[in-house]
């Protein structure tokens, strides 16, 4: 079902609207992955290998990049590629640290002699899925391993597919990891989640990535954790009469050319501007070197909406809860404060989804498929634990053991009665 069917449209009609639904297009990769999962569980390095032949065409039997490998990939790269790979690490490192300033242990005493509070702790090991993709993108491993090291993860285990760019493993050793493997796809997910003779398991894993990393995540999860499941990449923009269509269709087009199947969509309350964007996105495509990946994202998820007036528009936006949120009306700000629901926000034209997606601070790695109704993105925060604690003097006791004790009993639940009386008696006995 796509948007357009399953949204209550009383105040939107459609330019453009999308003739597939991302949801319904996902691979049936279930099982096959649930086969890879067990069989690295079972066989470790040898099922490992066993997979990159057949999915990678890779003949490694030692996955580890060692550490000259790792100074020759950052020797290997152009000067000024380095130079902006360093660029992008500082500033995400920067944003990293001002988030996790934030957030900060907690000791009270809310009732007398009831002390709680809690500390907050970095994960002890991480993994790290950095993919391939169409192209090398550059940024995807700052995203996932510089908050990691910002965070204080004691160890960052990288994996990324053994065809990646050097340069990857370049920005893998430059974020800080303390571990690069080549390994792609379910079969890197298995071997971090369960350990082989040469992976170490982790507790954690991020990063996105195909649909059988995304599935093989889904399975793992629970004695692991995962950042979140992510699907193909998401734009929408705001916009209304002020909107420049030029910037409108070159904004939606640079994220069409992630993936076939990349959702672009604009949202307006000026059906002018949409007729304007659609024209103006047909005649970029003529031109885009990227076209044969822009052209099928556009032609099935491609959406021009529009809406009767700005309440409609907003609602809709939080509907849609869109990965990337673009805002282009003459009070844009005005407008960005009255939304709910998204993964990054981009306020006014000035603001493009592609200094987030390289270099400007923001996390690139956002809830896609509605996700952000009730979920940001990945930040700092998703590396270490909030762990909660308590104490009590005999005041405290006197406090909350009588109605514990009470509650108890009303449950019938008898050795919890005892726990909570025991401390009020043994006091009581004592004076």
């Amino acid at each position: 079902m796509t948007h357009r069917e399953a949204y209550p449209a009383a105040k939107v009609t459609w330019v453009k609207a999308p003739t597939r639904s991302a949801e319904a297009d996902n691979r049936p990769v279930a099982d096959l992955v649930a086969k890879v999962l067990a069989d690295v569980k079972a066989h470790g390095d040898a099922a490992v290998a066993r997979y990159g032949a057949e999915f990678d065409k890779s003949d490694l039997t030692v996955f580890e990049v060692t550490q000259a490998q790792r100074e020759a990939a950052v020797a290997n790269l152009d000067p000024q590629t380095r130079k902006d790979t360093e660029f992008a690490i500082t500033n995400v490192r920067r944003f990293a640290q001002a988030q996790l300033a934030t957030i900060l242990p907690l000791d009270v005493e809310p009732l007398p002699g009831v002390f709680m509070g809690h500390r907050v702790i970095p994960i002890e090991r991480v993994g790290c899925y950095v993919p391939g993709g169409r192209f090398p993108l550059l940024s995807a491993p700052i995203m996932t391993i510089v908050p990691a090291k910002v965070a204080g993860v004691k160890e960052v285990i990288a994996c990324l597919p053994p065809n990646a760019h050097e340069a990857m493993v370049a920005g893998c050793h430059l974020s800080g990891a303390d571990r690069i493997f080549r390994i792609g796809g379910a079969q890197a997910i298995a071997a971090m989640a369960y350990g082989t003779e040469t992976v170490p398991a982790v507790m954690k894993i991020m990063g996105p990535g195909n649909a059988f990393v995304n599935e093989a995540k889904r399975q793992v999860f629970g004695p692991v954790g995962i950042d979140q499941l992510a699907g193909p990449s998401e734009i929408y923009v705001l916009a209304d009469e002020t909107g420049d269509a030029e910037m409108l269709a070159t904004d939606l087009l640079a994220q069409a050319e992630h993936d076939v199947r990349t959702r672009v969509g604009l949202i307006t309350t000026s059906k002018a501007l949409a007729e304007a964007v659609v024209a103006e996105v047909e005649k970029q495509l003529a031109t885009l070197s990227t076209a044969h990946v822009a052209a099928p994202a556009w032609a099935d998820y491609g959406e021009v909406a529009v809406c009767e007036d700005e309440a409609a528009m907003i609602a809709y936006s939080d509907f849609i809860a869109a990965e990337h949120l673009q805002v282009h009306t003459s009070d844009p700000h005005g407008l960005a404060a009255k939304l709910t629901n998204y993964g990054s926000l981009f306020i006014g034209e000035l603001a493009s989804v592609v200094y987030s997606d390289k270099c400007s601070g923001t996390n690139h790695t956002l809830p896609t498929m509605a996700a952000g109704r009730y979920t940001g993105g990945l930040w700092v925060g998703a590396y270490v634990k909030i762990a909660t604690h308590q104490w009590l003097t005999e005041e405290g006791v006197k406090q909350v053991a009588p109605p514990a004790a009470r509650q108890a009993a009303s449950e019938g639940l008898e050795g919890h009665r005892r726990a909570a009386q025991l401390r009020l008696d043994r006091m009581q006995v004592r004076g």
